[in-house]
């Protein structure tokens, strides 16, 4: 088994308050859990109002399923609406046997 952890930097640009901010990470990281059956947080930067990280861990049988299934996860963080993506970090944590 393979275990991976992304991270994602977004940029929310209507982000005018935590609240706001907060109603789109936590669309994001519903949608992401719900349809991929990752585990999601918001990992960072919680007291601005227009700059979020969140990181995705995924465990699957074979690398390649790892990395197909963060490239799907982050194309749809791309594609989320109210947030840009600045910055994204796959790491492969180890193989598991």
């Amino acid at each position: 088994m393979i275990v991976a952890v992304s991270v994602f930097e977004l940029h929310i640009p209507a982000g005018r308050s935590l609240k706001e901010k907060r109603k789109v990470i936590k669309g994001l990281t519903e949608r992401l859990h719900q349809r991929y059956r990752v585990s999601v947080a918001e990992t960072d930067y919680h007291d601005l109002h227009q700059r979020a990280q969140i990181a995705v861990a995924v465990v699957h049988q074979s690398r390649s399923d790892v990395e197909r299934l963060l490239d799907r996860i982050r194309e749809h963080v791309e594609e989320a609406p109210g947030a840009m993506l600045t910055l994204w970090e796959p790491f492969f944590v180890e193989e598991m046997s």
